[in-house]
This record gives structure tokens, C-alpha cells and sequence, in this order.
């Protein structure tokens, strides 16, 4: 039979080696763990200029509008044109009564003609006394006096001539005429009522350009640039588009909305953007160099915007916080926090810590 004390003293002396073993082994599995690189997929930065897009709403009106009125007073007896109708050159909008005014000319021509008659008999006298005192038959004073009423003469024919071309313009002013040709996009008066000079009777938007006007804020005037270049659209048929520039800027805001009307001149205007018609601008408005990234990338850290930047010599990831200039659905625009040329990690985010090793799948410009 063997001691029953020695069993014991090897079992003490296996134990202890056996343990030392196990715990070796759990020392051993986080290093293993540590050691390894969690595969990441990353961009590298570059500068961009980013602008923003302004979108605002106005409507077409004609760049020349044309108010006409009569220039004189009187009773109309007829309107030719209603709104939406297109004039030419020359062609009659309205006219007034013109009995007064045939009475006025017939009046200054027979005045003219009496003037006329005035003239020959006078002109008859002054050279019977111009012979006869060529002779000696007549006095100085009675040649100078047919001289004088000659002269007197000759001027109420002048006079009479100037009062029949007055009256015949009268005449004239009894038809209002467009003086180039538009579209009618106001009437102001209707046949049977007196009208007073200059009153407007009917207003014609002029065939030789169109402008785009918008309501701008103050803010935006400011921030445009100098020449921007408008992209104008139909709201309801995005595809009839045209370009425009900026011809004129209110000098004063609108007292209810505090705006500025800004006038752009459209360039060769299509058919289907007619006066009237609720349009679209767009401008695009450059607001300095950023840098964009994919809107995966972005985590927070204090809950402030934040991103995992890759050391390249290392590699391994920091979490460093940047300013977010725009939001867009694929990407951000980051105005602060990074630099070009550094790698950003776009997925895998949520299981990133500070130091950890990373393993870049594909880092792409």
C-alpha cells in the first residue's frame, strides 16, 4: 500500500500549473482581439466651391408698357382694341367726337383765305405806288404806307397758314394711334365718356422684350453676385426654360413686403412665357470652398456634428469635430474641422472608438 500523504502533495503540484495555463490562455485572447483591424470604408477630402441655389417666384411683364391718352379733351365715340389684342404701328385705338374740331379747321382755313385776299390787294397797292414813285406821280409817305400794309399782310397770311395747321393737328389728335406694335394689357375708358388730356385710355405692352420680375429681400441683394446668370423656367411647364440677366433693381423697397423688384431681361423669350405668366429663377450663388462628404460619415461627439478621421501612418481612427456648412440627401458640406487630402471614414461609424485599429477597404477621391 502506498502513504496516504503523497497523492496529495502531486495533485498540489499539478493544480497550480494547470491554472497557470488557463489564465494563460484568457491573457492571450484579448491581445489576439486587440491586435486585430476592423475593415472601414473611407474618402479622402478635397476642397470644393460650393454655392447655394436661389429659388424665387415672379411673373413676365413686358419691358416697355406704353399708357395712351388723348392729347386733347373730349367725348370717345369709339374704342377699336379690348385687352389681349395685338396692334401694329400706326393702327387706331380710339377716337374721339370730331365735330368741334372739323369746325375749328374749317374756321382757320377760311380765315387763311381771307388773309390770302387781304395779301393780294395789298400786294397790288404797294407795287402801283412802287411804279408811280419810280415816275414822281406819288409821295414818299403814301409808298411807305402800301409798303407797310404789304408787310401787315403777308404776316395774317403767315398767322392764318399756322392756325389751319394747329386745327389740322387737332383733327389728327382726334384718333389715338399706337406708336408701336404690343399686345393690350389694360383699357381705362369706354366709348361715351369725356375724357380729359393725357387721361389713359387704353395701355400696350411694347413687342421688344420681356422681363422676369421678382420680390428679392434686402439679405439676398447682397449676398448675389455682380452679373448672375438666371435660369428662368414656367412654373407649370418646367421645360419651357430661358436665360435672363438683371436690367433693374428698384432703388426702393416695396412699403408693404420690404422687398426690391428686380427686373431681369429675358433673352430671346419663348413663345408660351407670355405677359403674365407665374415663372421660376434660379441663380446659383457660390459660398466659398468646403469640403463635402458622404452623409454616412457624419456622427456626433457632445452632440455637436462629428466625423472619424484615419491617421494613414498609423491607422488608426480619432473622432474630430466639424462644422456643417449645408445639408444635402447625399452629402455635407463641412466649412471647418477637416482639411484636403485626409481620410474620412464614410462606414462603420457606430463601431469605431478612439485609437482603434482600422483597416481601409477602398479610399476613394
Amino acid at each position: 500500500m502506498r502513504p496516504a500523504g503523497k497523492p496529495r502533495r502531486l495533485l498540489a503540484v499539478v493544480l497550480p500549473a494547470a491554472v497557470s495555463f488557463a489564465l494563460a490562455s484568457c491573457n492571450a485572447e484579448p491581445e489576439a482581439v486587440k491586435a486585430e483591424s476592423r475593415p472601414v470604408r473611407a474618402v479622402t477630402t478635397e476642397n470644393r466651391i460650393a454655392g447655394d441655389d436661389i429659388v424665387l417666384t415672379g411673373h413676365v411683364e413686358a419691358q416697355n408698357e406704353a399708357s395712351y391718352g388723348f392729347r386733347i379733351g373730349g367725348r370717345i365715340v369709339e374704342r377699336l382694341v379690348n385687352v389681349g389684342d395685338r396692334v401694329r404701328q400706326g393702327q387706331v385705338l380710339a377716337r374721339l367726337d370730331p365735330q368741334n374740331e372739323q369746325n375749328a379747321l374749317r374756321s382757320a382755313q377760311a380765315a387763311l383765305a381771307a388773309a390770302r385776299a387781304q395779301l393780294n390787294q395789298a400786294s397790288n397797292a404797294y407795287d402801283r405806288q412802287r411804279q408811280l414813285l419810280s415816275r414822281g406821280f406819288t409821295t414818299r409817305a403814301q409808298y411807305e404806307q402800301a409798303e407797310q400794309a404789304n408787310l401787315t399782310a403777308r404776316s395774317q397770311v403767315e398767322d392764318a397758314e399756322a392756325q389751319v395747321r394747329i386745327a389740322q393737328d387737332r383733327l389728327g389728335f382726334t384718333e389715338l394711334k399706337a406708336d408701336a406694335a404690343g399686345t393690350v394689357t389694360q383699357r381705362r375708358a369706354e366709348p361715351g365718356e369725356v375724357v380729359q388730356p393725357g387721361q389713359p385710355i387704353v395701355i400696350v405692352a411694347r413687342q421688344n422684350g420681356r422681363d422676369a420680375v421678382f420680390d428679392v429681400p434686402a439679405q439676398m441683394l447682397q449676398t448675389a453676385p455682380g452679373d448672375p446668370e438666371i435660369r428662368i423656367s414656367l412654373t407649370n411647364d418646367p421645360s419651357v426654360t430661358a436665360i435672363g440677366r438683371v436690367r433693374e433693381i428698384a432703388p426702393q423697397a416695396d412699403a408693404v413686403t420690404r422687398t426690391f423688384a428686380v427686373r431681369v431681361g429675358i433673352d430671346n423669350p419663348p413663345e408660351a412665357m407670355r405677359l403674365g405668366s407665374t415663372v421660376v429663377g434660379r441663380v446659383m450663388v457660390e459660398t466659398g470652398p468646403v469640403i463635402e462628404i458622404p452623409a454616412s460619415a457624419l456622427t456626433r461627439i457632445d452632440g455637436q456634428p462629428a466625423v472619424w478621421v484615419v491617421d494613414p501612418d498609423k491607422n488608426t481612427v480619432a473622432l474630430r469635430q466639424v462644422t456643417v456648412d449645408r445639408f444635402t440627401p447625399a452629402a455635407v458640406a463641412v466649412s471647418s474641422g477637416l482639411k484636403p487630402a485626409e481620410i474620412v471614414v464614410t462606414a462603420g461609424v457606430q463601431a469605431l472608438h478612439p485609437g482603434q485599429q482600422v483597416r481601409l477597404l477602398g479610399a476613394q477621391p
